[in-house]
């Protein structure tokens, strides 16, 4: 089975469509499948369902995808970067079903893992809480909370191989590897293709068994937010006459 695509494109024809519910991987901006979304926004598909950490930032990540009015509803557990899905939100324009971020993460778990539903603390008394079953066991209430699968996984990686089996980079793992196996399709872009069977089996994070279709990307590797501070005269004194600050 080829699992290796040219770009973004093409490694998603024939997977969308609307009303569809896809998971992105990603935090912020670390780890986003950034070409996939933006692919996904050229596909035109409508009343997207996003399970996602978060809804990027205005004018890029799933932000492209606010601004075309493509998502119709965001599974999250923080969206405060983006000033129009605030508006949207506001407006009744886009429906929100909000996460504590574990269980978000557990629910996607779960759903990679076939368990329909399971039970934490998390949330118990709470508006998270509200319409769920409550049950107590040993003298603690826990709510339910079901798994999460989606029609279409997009995820990034670091490395593949031609079989799919993945390897990611430091934090950029976080949702990814969980999203990976949750999708009734997977499509995965990576910063590097090396040979089947050059990567340690023991360092392989995702089994290339859950990985559908593969693309090789070159990513911006945006900040989300830079934040530096000012000099002090001394290390600007120091910097002038060629020492180290």
């Amino acid at each position: 089975m080829r699992k290796i695509f040219p770009d973004a494109k093409s490694a998603l024809e024939g997977l969308t469509f609307d009303g569809m519910t896809v998971m992105s991987g990603g935090f912020g901006l670390c780890g986003i499948p950034e070409h996939l979304i933006a692919a996904l926004r050229d596909s035109g598909a409508r009343d997207l369902t996003v399970i996602s950490n978060n809804a990027g930032v205005d004018g890029f990540g799933l932000g492209q995808l606010l601004e075309t009015r493509q998502i119709a509803k965001m599974i999250s557990s923080y969206v405060g970067e983006n000033k129009e899905f605030e508006r949207q939100y506001l407006a009744g324009e886009l429906q929100l079903e909000f996460n504590p971020q574990g269980t978000l993460a557990e629910r996607i778990r779960a759903g990679g893992a076939g368990i329909p539903a399971f039970f934490t603390a998390t949330g118990v008394g709470t508006l998270v809480a509200e319409g769920k079953e409550v049950r107590n066991f040993d003298g603690r209430d826990y709510v339910m909370e079901t798994g999460l699968v989606a029609d279409l996984s997009i995820v990034k990686a670091w490395k593949a191989d031609g079989r799919g089996n993945l390897q990611f980079r430091k934090t950029a793992r976080n949702f990814n590897p969980m999203m990976a196996t949750a999708g009734k399709v997977t499509v995965v872009e990576v910063e590097h293709i090396v040979p089947t069977g050059s990567l340690d089996p023991d360092q392989i994070h995702t089994p290339g068994i859950y990985v559908d279709r593969i693309v090789l990307t070159v990513p911006e590797k945006r900040i989300e937010q830079r934040t530096v501070r000012a000099r002090s005269s001394s290390e600007a004194v120091a910097k002038k006459d060629g020492e180290t600050a």
